[in-house]
């Protein structure tokens, strides 16, 4: 279901509950536009949310109690719809990004104190307005172990986790420190001192397969910072004594869209009128994560300097060159697994 139709059906809901007189089921469904079953789904959304919304045994339908503890803001129509939309996800589609299910609650706790022009106003703007957030690990995974996280950061208290280890490709158990919580494009990280490393290390929140607090203080060092601890890093996976000041040129066909972008804080581009190209400049920490970047740009991309890094892309460009030559091979039914959300 879009979310634009989302935000406008619960607009027209809270509206309705808003009135003051006791609706059934049927009575809301009507206004709404919508099946029963529907405004019971929307009717335990706003619950959740935290809006008192109860039955009336005596009147025989559902009431929206005032909330004499909330008291509306000066909020404009922008301002109100932007919140909305960032915060409300579609139905049966996972949450765009972390904490969005109660950054969502505070939206409709919101939406029931606005005034009725407003609210009315933006039941009507909610159903042209759409947010569309890309691909990133499914909510209930990433958000499983974020109470623990934040209390140790909070209380300095240390965490002992049971980690699915991609780098060391096993299950690891290390006593952390966590410093501080970074959500990074698709996931949430937790970055802090682990003992098993005796360094500072990133750890995928959706890869913690246990977290416990311990008795255990910590102090965060005062030089710490998220910018000396990515350092120029091309994402966030800094590669230590190997800085590099990396040129690629980019082809007509690609090289307006890399422009319009801020990849990188150090970039630089020079703009070619003639040939409609593109000089693109960075300094990075390490090559590894750019090369995949300039792959993903294939033939439009050409790396100019360094050597090493035209060296890289050339042996992975031959190589899924010779992948594709090949006739491709089919798994059997007994060997494959089917993923679901990124759950196995």
């Amino acid at each position: 279901m879009p979310l634009q139709r989302r935000i406008h059906r619960l607009v027209r809901l809270v509206d309705v509950l808003s009135m003051g007189r006791a609706r059934s089921a049927g009575a809301l469904a009507a206004a709404c536009g919508v099946s029963r079953r529907t405004i019971f789904r929307d009717l335990a959304t706003l619950r959740d949310a935290g809006l008192p919304i109860r039955f009336d045994e005596e009147r025989g339908g559902f009431l929206l109690d005032r909330q004499p503890y909330l008291q509306a803001a000066d909020f404009t129509l922008s301002e109100a719809l932007s919140l909305l939309a960032l915060c409300d996800s579609a139905d049966d589609r996972p949450a765009g990004v972390p904490f969005q299910r109660t950054a969502r609650g505070a939206a409709l706790k919101l939406l029931s104190i606005l005034p009725p022009k407003l609210r009315d106003q933006l039941g009507n703007l909610g159903a042209r307005v759409d947010v569309e957030i890309g691909p990133v690990n499914p909510e209930a995974v990433a958000e499983k172990h974020h109470d623990a996280i934040l209390t140790a950061i909070h209380e300095r208290h240390k965490l002992r986790i049971i980690y699915n280890s991609l780098y060391e490709d096993q299950t690891i158990t290390t006593l952390l420190s966590p410093y501080c919580l970074h959500f990074h494009r698709r996931s949430w990280y937790v970055i802090g001192r682990s003992s098993l490393h005796r360094s500072v290390r990133t750890f995928n929140t959706a890869r913690i397969l246990d977290a416990q607090v311990v008795d255990s203080h910590f102090e965060i060092p005062p030089r710490f910072s998220l910018d000396r601890h990515f350092g120029q890093a091309w994402s966030m996976i800094p590669e230590r004594n190997a800085r590099h000041e990396v040129l690629i040129r980019f082809q007509k066909k690609v090289a307006r869209n890399v422009r319009e972008v801020m990849w990188h804080r150090t970039q630089r581009t020079t703009w070619h009128e003639k040939t409609a190209t593109l000089d693109f400049e960075v300094t990075v920490d390490g090559l590894n994560e750019v090369m995949w970047w300039v792959l993903g740009y294939g033939k439009e991309a050409e790396v100019l300097q360094p050597i090493e890094l035209r060296q890289k892309v050339s042996e992975h460009a031959e190589a899924m060159a010779s992948l594709y030559r090949r006739k491709p091979k089919k798994m059997k039914a007994s060997s494959a697994k089917q993923t679901i959300l990124g759950n196995e």
